[in-house]
């Protein structure tokens, strides 16, 4: 009996072993060969797994996912375009993916970000040639084409698929000539009788929406407060550039002596808007600086919840900061 179950047992373990042989090493050939896929940041093995799967291009995600965390090559994915031609088995993706060099690498630039931060995130990149590398903003401004005087929010946030190898300037001109097509795009559907001369100057709006809200719902409306507030010469009075101005010396909170401290950047110090956009801006804020939401609000509070109280008066909005940030409603 024990002999049998014995038998029973290697057989199975057989048929498993070949099972597992088919699955890992047996090349399959997905529909509309060359395969491409793309490997967007920070997306894990076991969700590449089954758009493998899903696609047609391995049999079966779990034991992708399991070998994959034996060779620690779940932890290695690197983002960007990965092209298979023909038959392929699971063991070459898994090693391709390993080797962590695709066909088109990739950089994901974020809303909000300042300039520097874009650099940093090229400066990461492996695939890509840092040709301007200490390269001063004037030259990068004179390299580009650029006649505005910094290279500030000059850039459009998105995902962007490079050549391994291929030069950063080109990314930044690729990036730059996407926000000015976006840029151009919105001014000329913008609504009328805005406070703006340029689009330039519409672009340092939208920048100052993007750092004050990633609401929907509120940008439209932040916009209205900002636009509202030029038209009767008010400072706008917005602390994400107040703290753009700061620079280096932010530690994470304004005091009094920042709001007093004059800087270029400084809005409560200042009319106007500020000299330059103060970080890369969304199509989303570009549409609501162009597309202000129509209201008489002069003010605006956060309700600590992610939503935003408006107001028209400044006993109104007085009372709201009662209410939402001193807590004395």
């Amino acid at each position: 009996m024990h002999r049998l179950i014995g038998r029973i047992l290697a057989a199975f373990a057989l048929l498993f072993a070949l099972w597992l042989a088919w699955v890992v090493a047996v090349p399959v050939t997905p529909p509309g060969s060359p395969y491409t896929v793309s490997v967007a940041p920070n997306r894990t093995m076991g969700q590449l797994a089954r758009t493998l799967e899903e696609d047609g291009a391995i049999r079966n995600r779990w034991v992708m996912v399991a070998i994959s965390r034996m060779m620690g090559s779940d932890r290695k994915l690197r983002a960007g375009l990965y092209q298979f031609s023909g038959a392929t088995a699971l063991w070459q993706y898994l090693s391709r993916f390993n080797d962590g060099h695709p066909d088109q690498a990739s950089v994901t630039i974020i809303e909000g970000w300042t300039f520097r931060q874009f650099r940093a995130a090229l400066r990461d990149e492996e695939d890509l040639r840092q040709d301007s590398a200490g390269w001063s903003e004037q030259r990068l401004l004179a390299e580009l084409g650029m006649s505005e005087g910094s290279v500030e929010g000059l850039f459009f946030p998105s995902t962007y698929y490079y050549l391994p190898g291929s030069s950063d300037v080109e990314l930044l001109r690729r990036a730059n000539q996407t926000l000015m097509q976006q840029l151009q795009t919105v001014w000329e559907s913008r609504a009328a009788d805005l406070p703006y001369q340029t689009p330039y100057q519409l672009l340092i709006m939208a920048s100052l929406i993007e750092k004050e809200t990633a609401r929907e719902e509120d940008r439209s409306m932040v916009a209205s407060v900002f636009v509202n507030r030029l038209r009767i010469g008010m400072r706008l009075q917005t602390d994400p550039a107040v703290i753009y101005g700061m620079g280096e010396r932010y530690r994470g909170r304004i005091g009094k002596d920042a709001l007093r401290r004059d800087t270029p950047y400084n809005t409560y110090t200042r009319a106007g808007l500020t000299p330059t956009p103060i970080a890369l801006v969304s199509r989303a804020a570009l549409d609501a600086a162009a597309h202000p939401a129509p209201s008489r609000a002069l003010y605006f509070v956060s309700r600590g919840d992610g939503t935003t109280q408006f107001s028209e008066t400044l006993d109104e909005h007085n009372a709201a900061v009662r209410q939402y940030i001193l807590k004395k409603g």
